[in-house]
C-alpha cells in the first residue's frame, strides 16, 4: 500500500481515445490520480464530471489529472462521448496499477463481500512522490479538496 513520501509505482496502460499513458513521463509534472469502480455508475460519474468541470482549474494549479479503472478502453470512451469528460481516462484491465497503488480491496454492498476497487486518490509531486493520499474517497467535495492541494503545491 503506497502512502504520502512513497515513490509513485510508474506504469505505462492504453488510454481512452487511442494511445498509451505513462505515467513515467509526466516527470515534473503533478498528476493528480484516482482510482474509481466503474465506468458510468453514479458516483463514478459524479467524480468524473467533477474533475471534468474543474480540468482548467486543475491545469491553472499545474497539474494533470488522470482517473483509472478495471474498464477497458472501449467502455471509457463510451463514458467520455456520453458525460463530455475532459481528462484521461485509463484502462488497467489487469489491475496492474490497481494492486500497485492498494486500491484492489475487499468491499461490502447488501451484506455480500467482493473485491472491488477502493475510490482513492493519490496526488503526485513533480519529483514522483506522492504529496497527499487519499483512500475510501466520498464523492462530495472531494474534487474541491484535491484541488486546494494542487493549488497549494504550486504557491
Amino acid at each position: 500500500m503506497l502512502n504520502e513520501g512513497d515513490a509513485a509505482v510508474m506504469f505505462k496502460l492504453p488510454q481512452a481515445g487511442g494511445g498509451e499513458f505513462d505515467l513515467a513521463a509526466q516527470a515534473g509534472k503533478t498528476v493528480v490520480l484516482y482510482f474509481y469502480p466503474k465506468d458510468d455508475t453514479g458516483g463514478c460519474t459524479k467524480q468524473a464530471q467533477g474533475f471534468s468541470e474543474s480540468a482548467d482549474e486543475f491545469a491553472k494549479a499545474g497539474a494533470l489529472v488522470v482517473g483509472v479503472s478495471p474498464d477497458s478502453v472501449k467502455s471509457h470512451d463510451k463514458f467520455v462521448a456520453k458525460h463530455g469528460l475532459n481528462l484521461i481516462l485509463v484502462s488497467d484491465e489487469e489491475r496492474r496499477a490497481i494492486e500497485a497503488y492498494g486500491v484492489w480491496a475487499e468491499k461490502k454492498m447488501y451484506g455480500k463481500s467482493y473485491m472491488g476497487v477502493e475510490r482513492s486518490t493519490f496526488l503526485i509531486g513533480p519529483d514522483g512522490k506522492i504529496v497527499k493520499a487519499w483512500r475510501g474517497v466520498k464523492v462530495p467535495g472531494h474534487v474541491d479538496e484535491v484541488l486546494k492541494a494542487a493549488k497549494a503545491m504550486k504557491a
